[in-house]
């Protein structure tokens, strides 16, 4: 009675089992090739995300008995654009990821065309470079060789979980949920539907779409010839964040929860109301049910959390692995005002500017590694805090990702947010929430209430240290913020 779960993530593919008691019993991990083209363009190759779901699948396939497995779930980077063959199913070009910043003059365009109050009105988003829908514009607009055949009906058009179900079933299936769907400008949150006026307004054909479907239940098979040997239903679909609170069992209106990944993402439950946001926030689609209720929810999108220790690992080269930056960052009280404001793709919430870019700012003599990777993690919690000021009535955090499992984030963030920070044991909560879908469709779990008994604390971080101490630091911090601003444009 084990769930098999598909995470496609931004930098590699995760593949667990979950066991009905809702313990992770195998796991299987494969890294992809990041590309960037250009300052601000971020690609990925779709046959090598395919490569590297069917290689980390191969992996946790030797960790347990195929035959145990009844169902499969799917969660994955959202706002990624993917096109292929309905036939082929190669790609005629690389996937614009969600980090890629190539859009922000269309974005001013259309925002000077006075089109984003009423896309705001429908999607619940803003005009940023961050969602698909520009992606797409950008796309016909540059290659329109390529979007002839989009026209045509020839290329489908998806994000990365529809690529991968395409994949899967040979091509027989193009379908996505409302969590993914709901991020790319072309779906009208209130309805439910992809909106003819939005794919009229960026241009793209509403039948390169895929049709929607519930986000737990059977929707497709599983070719064994393209998949592992494997003959599934696929039962379970959701965008990462909106997987993650799943998995975090944040079932009731209210329940919030921070995952810590390339970036990071605060979500709260809205429950059936469609809430709306003045201070940054995005509304978006959680998950709907095989009966059609749609709950909904409130989000920040943080766009280089995760993403800023992995650059100080490939790209300064200053530490070895993420694991280890705790220890480093502890070998001093503090980062000595040294403050790093990481837009390395722009700013997200609540800030929205994809022209900001990356400082590091308060550098003396004496810095050293220790105090930037210190500024680092100071970084993710003083992005969260900022988030978080906009949604009052926090009484707890939960938390997961990666990174999570760095007890000094977890208690700088506790610090600076001022609420109690709450660690499960299972922190990889995207794939947990995948996996609970898919077993939810299919009869592993009878209940989300079932769901919720498996959810178990690690450890709670209890805010500490002087109010005044960290409250100057978060106002150092935005002076530094304020200077990144408008960077690439000077």
């Amino acid at each position: 009675m084990s769930v098999l779960a598909i995470d496609a993530g931004t930098t590699g593919v995760t593949a667990v089992v979950v066991s009905p008691d809702g313990r992770i019993v195998a796991k299987g991990y494969e890294e992809f090739r990041q590309h960037f083209p250009q300052p601000g363009w971020v690609e990925h190759a779709p046959e090598e995300i395919w490569q590297a779901t069917i290689e980390a699948t191969r992996d946790v396939l030797k960790q347990v008995d195929a035959e145990e497995l009844t169902a499969l779930g799917i969660t994955n980077q959202r706002e990624t654009v993917v096109l292929w063959d309905r036939e082929t199913l190669g790609s005629p070009r690389r996937a614009i990821v969600w980090q890629d910043r190539r859009t922000a003059d269309i974005c001013s365009r259309m925002r000077e065309e006075g089109h984003e109050e009423r896309v705001t009105e429908l999607t619940g988003l803003r005009l940023d470079p961050y969602f698909s829908g520009t992606k797409l514009a950008w796309i016909a607009e540059h290659e329109p060789h390529t979007w002839t055949h989009v026209e045509s009906g020839r290329y489908a058009v998806g994000t990365v979980d529809s690529y991968l179900i395409a994949r899967m079933t040979r091509g027989v299936q193009h379908v996505t949920d409302v969590s993914n769907a709901c991020r790319t400008l072309l779906f009208d949150l209130a309805a439910g539907d992809w909106s003819d006026e939005l794919c009229g307004l960026f241009g793209v054909p509403r039948d390169a779409l895929p049709d929607l479907v519930p986000n737990w239940g059977e929707v497709a098979t599983t070719d064994p010839k393209s998949f592992c040997g494997l003959s599934l239903p696929i039962a379970g679909i959701a965008g990462d964040q909106q997987s993650a609170l799943f998995g975090q069992t944040c079932f009731d209106v209210g329940d919030s929860k921070c995952t810590y990944g390339t970036g990071s993402f605060i979500l709260t439950n809205t429950g059936s109301e469609l809430q709306r946001s003045d201070a940054g926030l995005l509304s978006t689609a959680a998950w709907r049910s095989p009966d059609g209720d749609l709950t909904y929810a409130l989000e920040g999108a943080i766009f280089v959390t995760g993403a800023a220790v992995q650059w100080l690992r490939d790209g300064l080269q200053i530490v070895g692995s993420a694991a280890e930056t705790a220890a480093i960052a502890s070998t001093v009280d503090s980062s000595e005002g040294v403050v790093f404001v990481p837009a390395l793709t722009g700013l997200g919430a609540p800030h929205w500017d994809p022209h900001a870019r990356g400082l590091i700012i308060g550098l003396t003599r004496g810095t050293t590694r220790a105090h930037i990777v210190r500024a680092t993690l100071e970084a993710i919690a003083f992005e969260v805090r900022d988030v978080l000021e906009t949604m009052p009535g926090l009484s707890s955090l939960r938390v997961d990702g990666g990174a999570a499992a760095n007890d000094l984030l977890c208690q700088v963030q506790a610090d600076q947010v001022g609420v109690p920070v709450e660690r499960p044991e299972i922190v990889e909560t995207t794939a947990l929430g995948a996996a609970f879908l898919a077993g939810l469709g299919t009869g592993t779990w009878s209940s989300t209430d079932e769901l919720r008994d498996t959810w178990s604390l690690d450890r709670r971080f209890e805010p500490g240290g002087d109010r005044a101490d960290h409250d100057a630091a978060h106002a150092r911090w935005l002076e530094a913020v304020r200077r990144s601003g408008g960077w690439a444009t000077l």
